[in-house]
């Protein structure tokens, strides 16, 4: 590639879809951990400790994946491994 700002442009939106996709889908994955847990407590309400710790455990691990994309993000951002592959013309 002989242009950075062609370059620059398309890690920028790349980190934006990346982080967006990353957003609803955790977004989703939780609403929908949150509404089945609710629905099984209202359900059994004597099993409600145990639905309470696991919905705490998956609700953590679905943030993770958000996190991590947002690392993904950042790098991709900021320490972009590809930038050695620029070519910039005098």
């Amino acid at each position: 590639m002989e242009n950075p700002l062609t370059f620059y442009c398309i890690s920028v939106i790349t980190a934006g879809i990346t982080i967006a996709f990353a957003v609803v889908g955790a977004a989703s994955a939780q609403g929908k951990a949150a509404a089945s847990a609710f629905e099984a407590m209202a359900r059994q309400p004597e099993a409600q400790g145990g639905i309470n710790s696991s919905l705490i455990l998956s609700l953590a691990l679905i943030e993770s994946l958000a996190i991590y994309a947002l690392a993904v993000s950042l790098i991709i951002l900021f320490a972009n491994p590809f930038l050695s592959y620029i070519t910039v013309l005098p």
